[in-house]
């Protein structure tokens, strides 16, 4: 148990870590990539300014010289490396602006503006360009600028930030991983002393409910049995079980609770225990239907298992309404063990089945000892389970019937 609870310490601090850096790591990235992509935008937009849609005098713009002359940046024109389509109504590439970008030829200046024609939006990035389509006369301009230096980096930024963010999760990994064993000590120290205080007082629980057991023999024998003794018996017994039980969920709490698994035959150790209860449940007037596939093994502890097989079987006999019906089955589907004990009942409210396998809980609130067990039975049911490796949970949806499903 301690080993889950610190492994689940460790994985609620890293899922916590997680999403705090991912979350700055996106954060950061979109709003780099928000302010390079209003940047390149305000830069196209300088070029719509500058007239560089349409040829002036039906000539091309002159190569080389400043084509931000008059602005207050006189280097920007020598840094924006662009070219700007013409197309008419029909399709047609009709003007080219080719005097400011060297890396593209006429041809794939084409193609890239039929592939922004393609798009609805007036805005975009194909490729390394950021294009803008604006509409003049009868004509759509499209202008491309490159954005290439502009999209590395921030290519460079989200792959530092996926370094930065692994090489962080390992290193707090591995902190976490060293100071959770002090994290959880006090817990630990706690569970440690409970699990002693158990113990201890099971043992010395035990040596005056022998000596009572004793001493209602003796009395018995001389005075025979009345209501009184037959009181004692019953309580003494049931203090007795709750004894044993306390100590065996004790046991079952350890790091490694059943140090002696085997391979075993679960469905011979199905049979064995559920011939008791059979006869129980005749006797109570109640049907049992019993269906244990054949060859049907188990690697584990086999007393643990008829152990838990047992508090089912006791639980739906116990609980089942009178004249109620049982249904107890064993087998094995696609590599897992299933177990399933159903049984009718007839609660006016059904009970929490999140609650149903924790220690000490009873469906009925009253804890009148006449209506069932003392709430252990069902918590080591489940510690057994675990303990294997499987998983148990309890279905009543309307209080008529209870199916508790095991698999391992």
């Amino acid at each position: 148990m301690l080993k889950k609870l610190r492994w689940r310490f460790i994985l609620a601090a890293m899922a916590a870590f997680l999403a705090v850096i991912v979350l700055i790591a996106a954060l950061v990235n979109i709003f780099t990539h928000v302010m390079i992509t209003n940047r390149i935008d305000q830069s196209i937009e300088m070029i719509v300014n500058s007239d560089f849609r349409a040829p002036r005098d039906n000539m091309p713009a002159p190569r080389g010289g400043n084509p931000f002359g008059d602005r207050p940046d006189m280097e920007s024109g020598y840094m924006m490396r662009f070219f700007v389509v013409r197309v008419d109504g029909t399709g047609q590439a009709t003007f080219l602006s080719m005097d400011f970008i060297a890396s593209v030829d006429e041809n794939s200046a084409s193609e890239y503006a039929d592939k922004a024609l393609a798009r609805r939006s007036d805005k975009g990035y194909i490729g390394n360009y950021r294009y803008l389509k604006t509409e003049s006369d009868d004509a759509t301009v499209i202008i491309f600028l490159n954005a290439g230096r502009e999209l590395q980096i921030a290519r460079s930024l989200l792959d530092l930030s996926i370094t930065i963010s692994v090489l962080s999760l390992t290193l707090v990994f591995i902190l976490v991983v060293i100071f959770s064993k002090k994290a959880i000590r006090p817990i630990e120290n706690n569970i440690k002393q409970q699990k002693q205080f158990i113990t201890d007082a099971s043992h010395e629980l035990k040596t005056p409910l022998t000596s009572i057991s004793t001493s209602l023999d003796v009395i018995t024998a001389e005075h025979g049995e009345d209501e009184w003794t037959d009181n004692i018996r019953k309580q003494t017994g049931r203090m007795t079980k709750l004894v044993s039980e306390l100590v065996t969920l004790s046991r079952l709490d350890e790091d490694q609770p059943l140090p002696n698994k085997e391979n075993f035959s679960l469905s011979n150790a199905a049979w064995e225990t559920v011939d008791i209860y059979q006869s129980q449940a005749k006797g109570r007037g109640k049907k049992m239907t019993i269906d244990i596939a054949e060859n049907v093994d188990l690697f584990g502890d086999k007393s643990a298992i008829q152990q838990m097989l047992s508090v089912l079987l006791d639980n739906a006999v116990r609980y089942s309404n009178d004249e109620g019906e049982i249904k107890f089955s064993v087998c094995s589907k696609k590599n897992k063990t299933h177990i399933e004990v159903y049984n009718t009942c007839d609660y006016d409210t059904p009970p929490d089945v999140n609650l149903l396998f924790d220690r000490f809980y009873r469906p009925d609130s009253s804890r009148n000892s006449e209506t069932g067990g003392n709430g252990v039975g069902l918590a080591i049911a489940r510690a057994v389970t675990e303990a294997h490796g499987g998983t148990i949970k309890a279905i009543c949806p309307d209080g008529k019937s209870m199916t508790i499903k095991v698999t391992i």
